[in-house]
């Protein structure tokens, strides 16, 4: 690649959809306000609305006036924002075989994946309406299941519900049968991508920005945005080199706690 065969807008989009490819919990979140953002500091407003209430019909009898609908105001603000800015040399591009600017892409994707995840970890950490401890030396099954009683007992939706565990564990998972039936054999492929195993009604994913906790979540609970705001190249005045610079922006929001679950490993 050289500056003069840059597109700045394909050329994001393809840095984007490498993040994208490398997140687990930004892929387990919704992200019904991305496309509100602009700018370091843009904010989203977000209104729940109350539940309806359900009222005995008595037939020939008036209906009681119409409820008027209400709601809480929660904000998503766009408030990490973090950039990348490389060269390469005009006498190593022409040595170099492969296309090392690609090469070096795709290096920055997975870089900004892992300053996201870092991010979108303490706000859910911060945000969890349910929180527990997890024994690692017990039965990692019955405690799952336990996680996931907890979420009942909140009335969370059953549908897809998702538990994302540390690398530690997964030892224990795949050598007790009970991950892996689910109540029936699944074969790998019924597996949806990145999943692991599947139990409890959880599917299962693993993290290596976890190391003594687990995080149990549904997409309603944690809204996310993020852009690649900025994306520039140039020939810097000082070096014979094509320079690239990259400004991502990303903010997110805890918006259904109940939907949220963190159990610190003890």
């Amino acid at each position: 690649m050289s500056v003069t065969s840059f597109i700045p807008k394909v050329w994001s989009a393809r840095l984007q959809e490498n993040l994208h490819k490398q997140l687990v919990f930004g892929a387990l979140c919704n992200r019904n306000y991305e496309g509100d953002i602009s700018r370091y500091g843009d904010t989203v407003h977000i209104n729940t609305l109350t539940d309806v209430t359900i009222r005995p019909y008595t037939r020939g009898a008036e209906l009681a006036a119409p409820e008027a609908l209400s709601g809480t105001d929660q904000t998503l603000t766009i408030d990490h924002s973090v950039y990348c800015h490389f060269c390469l040399n005009d006498l190593d591009a022409a040595q170099a075989r492969a296309d090392v600017l690609e090469a070096a892409m795709r290096g920055a994707a997975r870089r900004l994946a892992e300053d996201t995840e870092s991010y979108l970890l303490g706000v859910i950490e911060d945000g969890a309406g349910i929180t527990g401890t997890l024994d690692p030396t017990g039965d990692i099954f019955a405690q799952i299941v336990g996680i996931k009683t907890a979420m009942d007992l909140r009335s969370v939706p059953r549908t897809g519900r998702a538990l994302v565990i540390p690398p530690t564990l997964e030892g224990a998972l795949i050598q007790d049968s009970r991950f892996v039936t689910a109540g029936g054999a699944i074969a790998g492929s019924a597996l949806a991508d990145g999943v692991v195993a599947r139990a409890a009604g959880f599917d299962i994913y693993i993290s290596n920005d976890l190391t003594d906790e687990v995080v149990a979540l549904t997409e309603d609970g944690v809204t996310f945005a993020q852009q690649i705001a900025e994306m520039e190249a140039y020939r810097p005045e000082k070096a014979f080199a094509d320079a690239v610079k990259a400004l991502s922006l990303c903010g997110a929001k805890v918006v259904v706690p109940d939907c949220v679950a963190v159990y610190s490993i003890s």
